[in-house]
């Protein structure tokens, strides 16, 4: 007898072949996954950018109608709702990146261009916004890079409405890289 003292016989039953088959078609999965895991797609941060705060504030719910002739206005928030002005300085080459906001954005371009990319557009075709002049950032699913293409700096005064607390800024990947600049 060659087993141990109080060692049992066991006996070993034979894989089943539906089981074999579930271990071999999770193993791929198991390896995307991880392969997912490991190497996620990386944020273009932004650079040359430099941001003065102006001013800060929370509203309540805000629940603004107004019509003046032709001209009318919406703003119907549910919740608070945290309000950020703030001028941006963005040197020659530098970048805000591919990034949302939470909310929408009213950018007043106040010296240079702004050169504007949308994640949207499959193309990557800019758009520029000479000083003076303005552009709206609805924020939400709209993806973008504004960039400073110019030769003298870019300032821009931004006054952006966000859901209370939440962050002004979400980075994300180039949409399409080799087509879009970082």
């Amino acid at each position: 007898m060659n087993r141990f003292a109080g060692e049992e016989k066991r006996e070993e039953k034979p894989m089943k072949p539906l089981t074999q088959f579930r271990e071999i078609a999770i193993l791929p999965i198991l390896i995307a996954a991880a392969l997912f895991v490991v190497a996620p797609a990386r944020a273009t941060p932004q650079s040359g950018v430099t941001s003065m705060p102006i001013a800060d504030g929370t509203f309540d719910e805000i629940d603004v109608h107004v019509k003046t002739g032709a001209w009318k206005a919406l703003i119907d928030t549910k919740g608070a709702s945290d309000l950020h002005l703030v001028q941006n300085t963005v040197i020659p080459g530098g970048t805000f990146g591919w990034h949302t906001h939470p909310g929408p954005s009213l950018v007043i371009v106040v010296h240079g261009a702004a050169t504007v990319y949308e994640g949207d557009d499959p193309t990557c075709t800019p758009r520029v916004v000479q000083a003076p002049s303005t552009f709206v950032d609805s924020g939400g699913d709209s993806v973008h890079l504004v960039r400073n293409e110019g030769t003298v700096n870019l300032v821009v005064v931004v006054s952006r409405i966000v859901p209370e607390g939440a962050a002004q800024r979400i980075d994300f990947p180039n949409p399409h890289p080799g087509i879009c600049p970082q």
